[in-house]
């Protein structure tokens, strides 16, 4: 009779537990960006959500919960109910938390990889104006300025430490020159509009994506990719590599999406199957080629790989070569 007993109960359970997987998700979800509204992360989590909102069925509230680095959205990720119903966006930041020792959450341990959407080259992007002013046209023209003015150059990132200020630190390391490295805490689109009004700074270290409307508008200039080869696609085709040009400066931001800890498996992988078709969207394809931004797909198992690599081996490396004491 108690051997029945149990039976019935695990299979109640598991009755129960195919019910909850089935309905789920049965309201809204939330997605936490750590950065900024009108930045590059910001518009590339809100287009993804569209087309995961196909998948799902349900609406999905982008939260941009900023401050501290990154810092105060990566954690409130981390601390969000495991129930399925909020995940992030988490980004390249996260994974120099260790080396910095800056947060509480300080490994990608801490979190559930989902899966990466996109991976996106820095640009050395410059007042258009003050260029033409200076007489640079093109990379090797802004090196010898920034040889000849040591200093005197201003570039905007985002935060201290992020990825866009780690971007000008190894860019100075890589092409010996010296730049004065400006940060934004809120991110890229601040410095990308500072820099496009020629306030405070001459140029960004940012990625072609986040520059793009002012690239478009003939207020900024890109003079080269921190890139193996160039971005095929319309918007940027014409845009030079570095490393065409003398210099084999190599450095890229990252996005991908992560859930707090503890989220039931079931529930996970039905995120996970339907972000694998959301990246695949039409409208989500396209949006993401108009905007400039790489689409860079990994899984979770691989995406967790890949963020072990990075936090363990490749940023320490380049926080190193950009200067920035660990």
């Amino acid at each position: 009779m108690k051997k029945l007993l149990f039976v019935m109960m695990v299979l109640v359970i598991a009755l129960c537990a195919s019910s909850a997987m089935a309905a789920y998700p049965e309201k809204s979800l939330t997605a936490i960006c750590p950065w900024g509204a009108g930045g590059g992360t910001d518009s590339c989590l809100r287009a993804f959500c569209q087309a995961l909102e196909k998948q799902l069925g349900q609406t999905i509230i982008v939260d941009n919960k900023t401050g501290a680095g990154g810092v105060t959205g990566h954690e409130a990720i981390a601390d969000a109910d495991p129930d399925g119903y909020t995940f992030g966006m988490v980004t390249f930041e996260f994974v120099t938390y260790k080396a910095l020792d800056v947060s509480d959450y300080k490994s990608y341990v801490n979190y559930d990889p989902l899966c990466r959407l996109n991976a996106d080259p820095a640009g050395i992007t410059v007042n258009k104006a003050w260029a033409e002013k200076n007489g640079i046209k093109d990379l090797k023209g802004f090196i010898e300025y920034c040889k000849a003015n040591p200093g005197k150059v201003r570039m905007g990132g985002s935060s201290a430490n992020s990825v866009w200020h780690i971007a000008g630190g190894y860019f100075m390391n890589v092409a010996g020159v010296e730049l004065k490295m400006v940060t934004y805490p809120d991110g890229a689109a601040s410095a990308v509009q500072a820099a496009a009004q020629g306030v405070d700074i001459e140029g960004v270290t940012v990625s072609l994506a986040e520059a793009r409307s002012f690239i478009e508008s003939g207020n900024l200039v890109c003079l080269g990719l921190m890139a193996e080869e160039r971005i095929n696609n319309e918007v940027f085709g014409n845009v030079p590599t570095c490393k065409e040009q003398g210099v084999n400066a190599f450095y890229a931001t990252w996005r991908g999406l992560g859930l707090p800890n503890g989220v039931d498996a079931s529930i996970k992988a039905k995120l996970a199957d339907a972000c694998k078709a959301a990246v695949k969207d039409e409208d989500f394809v396209k949006y993401m080629a108009n905007a400039g931004l790489g689409i860079a797909y990994l899984d979770g198992a691989e995406f967790k790989a890949f963020l072990e690599q990075q936090e363990e081996k490749d940023v320490p490396a380049a926080m190193e070569a950009a200067g920035i004491e660990l």
